[in-house]
Order: structure tokens, then sequence, then C-alpha cells
């Protein structure tokens, strides 16, 4: 049996949770206060997610580059694919903030600065 423990980011309590698993399974969460807690540290184990935060090129603009960020999480085992999608984008200003400027695998990817 392996035994995960975290401090849980979902709300401000920090809550320090463990995660039993055995066999691919979770057989138990402890520690958790709130039931988005439980969910954040099984999703955690067993398929994990991040939003991805980088830059991309932009012609025209007032600066060479514009941040972005994914609209979901994506999965943690497929950021560097999407690293490479964000390398090769290159875009024509105007960016305003909150625009999708691409998409990938059905995730918008959203301008968080205008260019």
């Amino acid at each position: 049996m392996k035994v995960y423990r975290f401090t849980c980011i979902v709300c401000p309590l920090g809550c320090s949770i463990e995660v039993e698993v055995e066999n691919g399974e979770v057989r138990e969460v402890r520690g958790c206060t709130c039931p988005r807690g439980k969910e954040w540290a099984v999703q955690e184990v067993t398929s994990p997610k991040r939003i991805v935060m980088s830059v991309v090129l932009v012609e025209g603009g007032a600066l060479p580059t514009v941040s972005v960020k994914t609209a979901e999480p994506v999965p943690k085992d497929e950021i560097p694919e999407l690293m490479k999608f964000l390398a090769g984008l290159k875009l024509k200003a105007p960016v305003e903030i909150g625009q999708a400027v691409a998409e990938w695998r059905g995730i918008k990817i959203v301008a968080t600065r205008g260019a």
C-alpha cells in the first residue's frame, strides 16, 4: 500500500490530506474537511491536471510576446506537448485580454495580457 500526503490547495484551510492507494485503487482519504478537498486529492493521485501559463510570440504589438493560459486544467503528462504547440504559435496584434487566441485538443488558450 502506498500513502500520498498533500496539503490541500482548494480552500484557505490547507488541510493535511492522506490518500491510501493499493493496486492502483484509492482505498481511503483522510484529513480533508470538505468534499472538494477529497475530490482534489483523489484527482491528484489518479489523474493530476494543471492550468498552464506561458507566453506566445506576437507580431505588431508593443511587446514581442503576450502571456496566455489554458482555460481549463490540462493532464499533467500532456503539458510537454502543449508547450511545443504554444512555442509554434505566432499571433498578430491586436490581442485583447481574455481573448481566446488558439485551441488545443478542445481547450481554449486565453490571453492574460493585451498586445
